[in-house]
């Protein structure tokens, strides 16, 4: 497969996207954490908290951290983290 030849307008908003990745993903995990409380079955919970695992991985949390968030599997404790991720990253 060619190498994909980008615009230097394309380049920019490609550039941009991945510049704001990090606080996006802390943001979705502001929604996850909501989601988590307000979710009524099993099969939800578990949906979400893959989505939890795979965001702390786009962020790079230290695997330990992560580890046991997902052992936990509590939103408080989720949430007490993220916090403290979004103090850091501001």
């Amino acid at each position: 497969m060619a190498a994909r030849e980008y615009s230097s307008y394309q380049q920019g908003v490609i550039k941009r996207y991945y510049d704001n990745l990090p606080q996006g993903t802390l943001d979705k995990l502001g929604e996850l954490v909501t989601e988590l409380y307000l979710a009524k079955t099993e099969k939800r919970r578990e949906q979400l908290w893959q989505r939890v695992a795979k965001a702390m991985a786009v962020i790079k949390v230290p695997k330990k951290i992560a580890q046991h968030i997902l052992s936990k599997r509590d939103p408080v404790i989720l949430a007490a983290n993220l916090k403290d991720w979004l103090k850091a990253n501001q």
